[in-house]
C-alpha cells in the first residue's frame, strides 16, 4: 500500500467519520431519510453445536442484513424496530441430521418491523464499507449494498466439499417480500479460512431438513447457488415468497467462533 493511501486511510477517513457522526447528531434524520419504500432488517443468529457434532469449535455467528420493498398497503402501517431496546428472541433447541444445536436469534422480526439503525452505527458501518472497498474486499461503492468478490475455497476440491457438507450444518434465511414472485441479490462471506461454504436459494424452510437426503431441491439457475466458497455474490430471479437462502458449512469447524456475513437485497 502506498504512503498516500495510508495517509488517506488513517487520517482522512477518521476525520470524515467524526464529521458524519457530529453532523448526524443534529441532522441525521435528514441525512439518512429514504424516499423509497425499501426497508431493512438487520439481525444475528447465534448457533451452539452440542457434543454430538465433530467440530472442535461449537459456535457459529451469522450476521444478516435483509432489504426489501414494502407494498403501499404495508407502508401505511408503522412497524419501527427499536434497535436499542429490543429484547433477545427466545433461544430454541433444535436438531438437524440427528445432531442437536441451540439457536438464538437477536433482533429478528420475521419481516414485521423496520430496523432503524442507531445513527452512529450507520456512520461507522459506512466508513468500514469504504475502507473495505479501497482494500478490494468490497466491490460495491454504495454503503447500503455489500457485494463480495467470488473467492473459492482452495483447501480442498469441490468433490470433497460435497462429501463434507452432507453431514454439515445448514442455516436458512427467509426473504422478505410483499410479492408472490420476486428476485433477490445476495452476498455471503466467512472468516473461517480452513473451510468452504455452500449457498443455495431454496423454495422453503423445509429444504433445510431435506439437504442431507434425495428430496433436496434448490433453484438451479445460474447465480442462484455457489459451492465451496469463502466469499460469494449472486442474483436469483423468479423466486417464490416463501423462499430463502440456505448456507451450509462442513462439520469440521476449528477452535474459534466462525462468523458468516449474509446480505439479501430484493431487486424489483
Amino acid at each position: 500500500m502506498s504512503k498516500d493511501m495510508k495517509i488517506f486511510l488513517y487520517i482522512v477517513i477518521p476525520i470524515f467519520a467524526f464529521s458524519v457522526i457530529f453532523v448526524n447528531a443534529f441532522f441525521g434524520h435528514l441525512i439518512f431519510a429514504s424516499e423509497t419504500q425499501q426497508v431493512i432488517n438487520k439481525y444475528s443468529v447465534y448457533v451452539h453445536l452440542l457434543s454430538e457434532w465433530q467440530s472442535d469449535s461449537k459456535n457459529i455467528i451469522f450476521e444478516v442484513t435483509n432489504s426489501w420493498h414494502k407494498s403501499n398497503k404495508d407502508s401505511e402501517i408503522n412497524h419501527v424496530f427499536d434497535a436499542e431496546s429490543k429484547e433477545y428472541n427466545t433461544n430454541q433447541l433444535q436438531e438437524i441430521n440427528g445432531k442437536s444445536f441451540v439457536e438464538l436469534k437477536h433482533e429478528f422480526s420475521e419481516c414485521q418491523e423496520d430496523w432503524q439503525p442507531m445513527l452512529y452505527r450507520k456512520a461507522v458501518d459506512a466508513v468500514r464499507h469504504e475502507i473495505e472497498y479501497i482494500q478490494g474486499k468490497q466491490l460495491s461503492s454504495d454503503p447500503d449494498i455489500s457485494l463480495y468478490p467470488n473467492v473459492e475455497n482452495t483447501n480442498y476440491d469441490n468433490l470433497e466439499q460435497q462429501l463434507k457438507i452432507k453431514n454439515g450444518y445448514a442455516q436458512f434465511f427467509p426473504i422478505c417480500t410483499s410479492k408472490e414472485i420476486t428476485s433477490y441479490d445476495y452476498s455471503v462471506k466467512t472468516d473461517n479460512k480452513d473451510l468452504g461454504f455452500d449457498v443455495y436459494f431454496v423454495s422453503s424452510f423445509e429444504q433445510r431438513e431435506n439437504f442431507a437426503n434425495s428430496q433436496f431441491y434448490s433453484y438451479t439457475e445460474l447465480g442462484c447457488f455457489g459451492q465451496n466458497k469463502q466469499s460469494f455474490s449472486g442474483s436469483c430471479k423468479n423466486i417464490k415468497k416463501d423462499s430463502g437462502l440456505l448456507v451450509v458449512l462442513p462439520d469440521e469447524l476449528k477452535p474459534w467462533t466462525t462468523k458468516v456475513t449474509v446480505n439479501l437485497y430484493e431487486t424489483n
